[in-house]
């Protein structure tokens, strides 16, 4: 164990929080910088600096972009919405917050998040009009059921994913697709049932700030856009970027933090701001394809124009994957092919060939539709993560944490390791949270002589459970701004729902994975 390799890998990661916290830097290019220190300090090798980028888990997440770019394209979930949906004869408040968020958990337990939420919010937007019941009731329940979703299978998120391509790496055998539903169906059942029986009190009720010009011309209307990371007039003013010029739509009202921005010509365009616009008609189908904008919505009833065939085609290829990756293991699966891992990589990689060569997401631009800043993320975070375990860090921390619990079980442990992950993960980032508790994780286990799994999936869950604030998810960060919520509004909602996540999690952990 080297101390001063210890001491250089723990200021390196508080520089990071601390960077992160001020959201000076996207976390890819932060996180690859710390890498480089590492590198320069001989701690990483470039061959473990890079490993990260080769990583199963890290590669199925960029191919689930694309899964879900096809089914967002095709528009099958919103077909299978219109059906489901109560209508105006036989909705209410809980009753609507039920069906949405039943809805949106079971999507996103097999599709990206992010794509989820933006896929919905038009739709509810449309559908809460239409029933006269406050959209700012139910756009929190569609971020935290997303989380919730998420938390159900392997491919539900991409913290998920992340753990099982450590996991590999280090010599495990991984989840299985439905494995940590174990746990993560029962916090989300509960997590449902309480935004249903208290989000009415607790979430704020009144409506979405809105502008008070009135458009004169008939041609053009309100819409709303959250600027996303490509956006390229990111860190500059009114001044320096022309919006009109480059988009040909007027800028009616900013929105930061729950907040209307009084003077616009003060301040500088920020990843998540929402962007209240007066725009033709075209707008959207002509930047709803771009990374530019993180959502595109308005009052207008516009869905994608999709053939019916092609909607119900894909939902056969999602459904496909779901079952392959599920009953890849069994006998009749391997018969078809004998000389294939029939795990989620190989059925997401079958999937999007065939979505790509059908046309149902355009070939020629698919790496629109890829996050890289996340890829780059996860990646950088394995290096670090590598970094920690190497240095020794990993087991300085796991026997401080020890040492402070001494002759306590080790259910005391993982109640200490799933606490400080999610504090982590509320600070900065879900996939980073998760690979730098993964080490250390690792080391207690080691050093209590237990199975390692508990802690594996306490990380897995803690990290997932980002209820309590809107920087952590990027999903809060979107319906945050559309609905015009505060920190105040997640931490009132969102902290009684992460101690409800946390006692489930202390009880059924050590149940279904003994120690």
């Amino acid at each position: 164990m080297n101390d001063i390799n210890i001491y250089i890998v723990l200021a390196a990661i508080a520089f990071m929080v601390w960077m992160l916290i001020r959201d000076r830097l996207r976390p890819g290019i932060l996180l690859f910088s710390i890498v480089v220190i590492f590198i320069c300090t001989g701690i990483l090798t470039p061959k473990e600096a890079l490993a990260g980028f080769s990583n199963k888990g890290m590669i199925t997440v960029a191919l689930l972009f694309l899964v879900s770019e096809g089914v967002r394209r095709s528009d099958c979930l919103g077909a299978i919405m219109s059906f489901i949906f109560p209508s105006k004869e036989r909705s209410s408040l809980r009753k609507g917050l039920l069906y949405i968020m039943g809805v949106v958990a079971s999507a996103s337990a097999f599709l990206n998040n992010t794509p989820i939420v933006v896929i919905f919010i038009p739709h509810i937007k449309q559908w809460c009009r239409r029933v006269g019941l406050p959209i700012k009731k139910f756009l929190i329940p569609l971020s935290y059921a997303a989380i919730l979703g998420g938390m159900c299978t392997l491919i539900g998120t991409s913290t998920n994913l992340v753990i099982h391509g450590l996991m590999l790496d280090a010599g495990y055998e991984g989840f299985s697709m439905f494995e940590l539903g174990k746990v993560g169906g029962i916090i989300a059942i509960a997590g449902i049932a309480y935004i249903v029986l208290f989000g009415d009190k607790r979430l704020p009720g009144d409506t979405t700030p809105q502008s008070s010009q009135q458009l004169s011309n008939d041609n053009y209307h309100i819409v709303e856009a959250v600027i996303g990371p490509r956006f390229p007039g990111i860190n500059k003013s009114w001044e320096e970027f022309d919006f009109k010029n480059h988009y040909q739509a007027d800028i009616i009202q900013i929105r930061r933090a729950g907040s209307i921005i009084e003077d616009m010509h003060k301040i500088r365009f920020r990843e998540g701001d929402t962007l209240v616009l007066s725009a033709d008609e075209q707008f959207i189908p002509t930047w709803g394809d771009s990374s530019v904008f993180l959502l595109l919505s308005n009052d207008l009833d516009y869905t994608p124009k999709c053939p019916a065939p092609k909607k119900w085609f894909t939902l056969g290829l999602l459904l496909m994957m779901i079952i392959g990756a599920t009953l890849g293991d069994t006998s009749y699966v391997k018969e078809l092919f004998p000389t294939a891992t029939l795990d989620m990589f190989f059925w997401a990689c079958v999937v999007t060939v065939i979505m790509a060569f059908c046309n149902i997401f355009p070939p020629k631009k698919y790496t629109k539709f890829i996050s890289w800043d996340i890829l780059i993320t996860i990646a950088c975070a394995l290096a670090i993560s590598q970094a920690m375990t190497k240095s020794g860090l990993a087991d300085w921390v796991a026997s401080g944490m020890i040492g402070l619990a001494k002759e306590m079980p080790p259910i005391v442990i993982l109640a200490i390791l799933y606490v400080v992950t999610n504090i982590i993960t509320e600070l900065i980032t879900n996939n980073a949270a998760a690979a730098f508790a993964f080490p250390i994780a690792m080391a207690a286990a080691e050093q209590l002589g237990v199975n390692e799994m508990p802690f594996f999936v306490a990380i897995c869950i803690a990290a997932s459970c980002s209820f309590s604030s809107p920087i952590g998810y990027q999903t809060n960060m979107i319906v945050q701004g559309i609905g015009g919520y505060t920190f105040k509004d997640f931490l009132r909602i969102g902290l009684p729902l992460n101690i409800i996540a946390f006692i489930i999690s202390m009880i059924f952990i050590p149940i279904f994975w003994s120690f």
